[in-house]
């Protein structure tokens, strides 16, 4: 009987997998059979039993063993309060895929949930694609803040803010922050800071209960630096002075810690919230963002994290 309900799990996390590889993932059965090394009558079927099962609704209904075994064990080793590991797909070069889906699937859970809540929200590609996935929620009751200013240096609308995408399809109360995301000096910073609709969204965040972050690499095609925000130069002196990711702008080394002074002078983000005090998920995967991730874990300066199998592979081999 072991053995037959033990066979059962199997054929669920095949049925799981090429799932979410076909709905997901947006691979046709000809490419799921390729990545799995069946045929694909049998990827044909596997795709259809996920759906006979009800493993498939609008998003997959199954965590892959894999995934769940390798969340328990990032959850030990790190002391995480949250901890979701979706399903790779080894020939996706995307940043966003999978992580994106599940960090818009944990928004929509704690805004439907019946308590009063004010979420927080950082910036980014992988949390932009979130928010693009969120269906029409119902959330008078919740307050939806962002950490980091909406404008680039030259004043242009930040292309990857999220608040202004939530906002398209939640029903909550939206608190931007009407600043740049790094200022031109530390004294600009400190002016815009003493503004009383900047105070009062500044206090607002550090209020949150739940916050979602996205971790940005600072390698040579760092989005800070593509995005606008930091020039080169600034770039290279980061990473001279051992930056290895930044979040919502605050770049850190390899143990977590604050870069002193540079850009750090003149970041006009809300501070980091503290996971002492309330859930900090990162949302990010792969191998650009593995330092990043691997320091904001450690620290820790965040306490849940959304991710994928290959980074949690890459996690847990290091000592």
């Amino acid at each position: 009987m072991r053995k037959r309900r033990d066979n059962g799990e199997s054929r669920l996390d095949d049925a799981a997998r090429a799932g979410w590889l076909y709905y997901v993932a947006g691979n046709t059965q000809d490419e799921i059979a390729a990545k799995l090394g069946i045929s694909r009558q049998s990827a044909q079927r596997l795709v259809s039993l996920a759906v006979s099962e009800g493993l498939v609704k609008v998003r997959l209904d199954h965590p892959l063993a894999n995934c769940l075994e390798l969340a328990t064990r990032l959850r030990e080793r790190f002391g995480l309060a949250l901890c979701e590991v979706v399903p790779t797909d080894p020939a996706s070069d995307s940043s966003t895929l999978g992580v994106a889906d599940a960090a818009a699937a944990e928004m929509e859970r704690r805004l439907k949930s019946p308590e009063t809540m004010v979420m927080a929200i950082g910036t980014g590609r992988t949390l932009k694609a979130a928010g693009e996935l969120l269906p029409r929620v119902d959330a008078p009751d919740k307050k939806i803040v962002s950490l980091t200013g909406n404008f680039t240096p030259d004043g242009a609308a930040a292309f990857y803010s999220v608040i202004f995408t939530m906002a398209e399809v939640v029903n909550a109360r939206h608190y931007p922050l009407p600043m740049p995301v790094i200022a031109a000096s530390p004294e600009e910073r400190d002016l815009l800071h003493q503004q009383i609709i900047v105070r009062t969204t500044l206090d607002l965040a550090a209020q949150a209960d739940v916050t979602f972050l996205g971790i940005g690499e600072l390698a040579p095609r760092a989005p800070l630096q593509e995005d606008g925000f930091i020039t080169k130069a600034e770039l290279a002196a980061l990473q001279k002075a051992g930056a290895v990711a930044e979040i919502i702008g605050w770049a850190f080394d390899a143990e977590g810690r604050m870069i002193q002074d540079l850009t750090n002078a003149r970041v006009a983000s809300a501070p980091l919230p503290s996971p002492e005090r309330s859930l900090v998920v990162a949302v990010a995967k792969g191998e650009a963002k593995l330092p990043g991730i691997r320091a904001a874990v450690s620290r820790p300066l965040v306490n849940g994290l959304i991710t994928d199998e290959w980074t949690a592979g890459k996690l847990l081999a290091e000592r």
